[in-house]
């Protein structure tokens, strides 16, 4: 269900359907809010986004309004959001797996 809905979502996008853009636009608010909210427990300087969500023009209006809130309300926190090229996006679970440190003691 839930794919069918994204799918949905992505092509209303594509058609232009400013309630597609709105949906985009709000999670873009929340995520960067979201982000800030973890800055009150961890040190972030950059932020790997991944993810299929992402890709396309409505991916673009989260990250863009994410990057928004980020500087319009939190300025201090110089958070970069570093994101990827599509292909690496689509591998996204994998290059996060990959990026992790060793436990301590393996390895």
């Amino acid at each position: 269900m839930r794919a069918k809905i994204s799918s949905d979502l992505k092509e209303a996008m594509k058609a232009g359907d400013a309630r597609a853009a709105a949906i985009y636009e709000s999670i873009g608010c929340y995520f960067g809010y979201s982000i800030a909210h973890y800055a009150d427990y961890y040190d972030i300087a950059n932020l790997l986004i991944l993810g299929r969500v992402t890709s396309g023009e409505g991916g673009t209006m989260i990250i863009d309004e994410a990057e928004t809130v980020l500087a319009r309300e939190f300025p201090e926190l110089q958070i970069k959001l570093v994101v990827p090229d599509e292909k690496t996006k689509r591998h996204g679970q994998a290059v996060a797996a990959a990026s992790l440190p060793p436990l301590a003691g393996k390895g």
